[in-house]
């Protein structure tokens, strides 16, 4: 008998053996190549800001601070605070139609963005773009999850995220291609009083209405079928998107805290005066009252999801807040991202103000200086991270690694020289070595939960670029700056390279955090099933 059994199980092994793995079809990479366009559209409509930075603070009397603002949290609070309930949205509904509806939403603010006449007004349109962009990276990182197989889906996700370098260099030569157009054609300004700087925002925003359609026609794959882990359809999605979006907009914050109970109150009521008091400190240490109202916000409605979701969804929770891997993962490479979004932001108008450089030549250089240094760091990055994965369950972490310490020599160059051909090389290179991270972090997040929790996942990853990275990179770098700055004819004059210096003070942290998940992540991956059954999830 006992011959018979071990018999049986020999032969099931090979059958699994000899199954065939899940692989890629012709039609997963066609997939692929639309949200490669949606993810540029979507970069171009959030960083084509920065190639109009100097023209709007000018026209607006904003000072580097104030454009740091809306180049950093103005749009990425609201970009992650509604990334958690979409996320969750995209994990319960149909990615391909929350996908289009958030394309056409974020399309249609950037172009209202170009009827703004003052700061207020451009600060709404941009928080609008965030809500819409937070449909984005939730929906297509969980459609690619399910149209590739594990081990290309480092692979995948880094060619999707190239669209974010392309995206960010193509804005910068569209915008200013835009603007020297129009103002040569309307010197005094054109039709509706529009000057050059809102003409570009019209331009960029009308087209994604039209790929939004596009969009819309994609098939929806099975979720969780290329893990063999199918999942069944949420049998009311709206109604959990609606719970969500209650626990994060206060005053609902505090209904939702006292229906787990009293203490759940006190300590929610607690968490709010404490981030009341912060970011009253830091309005009065620094006189920006948007950016920490925004930051305090952000941060406060953050802590009140993480606690709904810990009461409601105790297994996504476990594998996701109660993981340490995954919120090391998230914070270090949030550092990277704040340093990335810094650099994109403030480079071009470094080059124009500091190097006197025109501003359609600076755009043209940098423009396609970060498209090709983007895409070619972010595509060898998540192949190098996909075979060291394959090697090494934390393999990809020295991926993430190497995206904070190698960018540290070219910002330090980039940013003393007085050379432009050596400040575009080291740009380059800067670009290039910390857009190696970006794949292998976001497919090692991808890996620490279950497929039905993949969504989620995606917005608490993306809470860490956004909420660390872009809240405070491009605000840091503009804050620092005007600290160091000069009066001038009654006018502060930052001083950008001590701002974009500053970058280098950040990458220290960074490596801590990431080598704490390098060694936490082998045995965090391998107990998922265990962690999450101990949790209540039927698996």
């Amino acid at each position: 008998m006992s011959d018979t059994v071990d018999s049986a199980e020999q032969n099931a092994e090979t059958a699994d053996a000899a199954a065939p793995l899940p692989e890629a079809s012709r039609y997963s990479w066609y997939v692929l190549g639309v949200l490669v366009i949606v993810y540029i559209l979507n970069f171009i409509d959030r960083q084509i800001l920065s190639i109009l930075a100097v023209d709007i603070k000018a026209d607006l009397g904003l000072t580097d601070g104030d454009m740091g603002f809306l180049g950093g949290a103005a749009f990425a609070v609201f970009y992650a605070l509604f990334g958690i309930p979409l996320g969750r949205l995209a994990d319960n509904w149909s990615r391909v139609k929350l996908l289009s509806i958030g394309l056409a939403l974020w399309s249609i603010m950037t172009a209202l963005s170009g009827f703004a006449r003052n700061q207020a007004q451009l600060t709404v349109a941009r928080m609008g773009v965030g809500v819409g962009e937070a449909t984005a990276s939730p929906t297509a990182y969980s459609l690619i999850s399910d149209y590739f197989p594990k081990r290309q889906r480092a692979t995948a996700l880094a060619i999707y995220s190239s669209g974010l370098y392309i995206g960010g260099g193509v804005s910068l030569f569209i915008g200013a291609l835009i603007v020297k157009g129009w103002n040569d054609a309307y010197p005094g300004g054109g039709p509706m009083g529009l000057v050059g700087w809102q003409a570009a925002f019209l331009a960029v925003g009308v087209p994604g209405l039209l790929v939004a359609l596009w969009v819309a026609t994609l098939r929806e794959p099975i979720r969780g079928a290329m893990d063999g882990v199918t999942t069944a359809k949420a049998p009311a999605p709206f109604r959990t998107f609606a719970s969500d979006l209650s626990m994060i907009v206060p005053p609902f914050t505090l209904w939702g805290a006292w229906q787990r109970g009293p203490a759940a109150l006190a300590i929610n009521l607690a968490t709010a005066a404490g981030v009341a008091l912060f970011a009253w400190w830091m309005i009065g240490l620094t006189g920006n009252f948007p950016q920490w109202s925004a930051v305090g916000f952000g941060y406060y409605a953050v802590f009140s999801w993480a606690s709904t979701l810990r009461a409601k969804d105790p297994a996504t929770f476990k594998l996701i807040w109660g993981t340490p891997a995954f919120i090391c993962t998230t914070l270090g490479y949030g550092l990277v991202s704040l340093a990335a979004y810094a650099l994109a932001f403030w480079s071009a108008p470094y080059a124009e103000t500091v190097l006197g450089l025109p501003k359609a030549e600076l755009a043209f250089v940098l423009g396609a200086n970060g498209a090709v240094s983007g895409f070619i760091g972010v595509i060898i990055g998540g192949r190098i991270a996909d075979a060291l994965r394959a090697k090494n369950p934390a393999g990809r972490i020295l991926v993430v690694i190497f995206g904070v310490v190698a960018p540290v020599i070219p910002i330090w160059i980039g940013f003393t020289t007085e050379n432009t051909t050596l400040f575009y090389v080291m740009q380059f290179l800067a670009g290039m070595f910390g857009a190696t991270a970006l794949g292998a972090a976001a497919a090692t997040t991808q890996d620490l939960v279950l497929p039905r929790m993949r969504g989620t996942a995606t917005a608490a990853f993306f809470l860490g670029t956004t909420l660390v990275g872009l809240s405070f990179g491009p605000y840091m770098v503009g804050q620092i700056s005007d600290l160091a700055g000069t009066m001038v004819n009654g006018k502060l004059v930052g001083n950008l390279r001590v701002g974009m210096l500053s970058l280098i003070g950040v990458a220290p942290i960074a490596l801590g955090l990431l080598i704490a998940a390098y060694r936490m992540l082998p045995e965090a991956e391998s107990t998922i099933a265990e962690r999450a059954r101990a949790s209540g999830e039927p698996v």
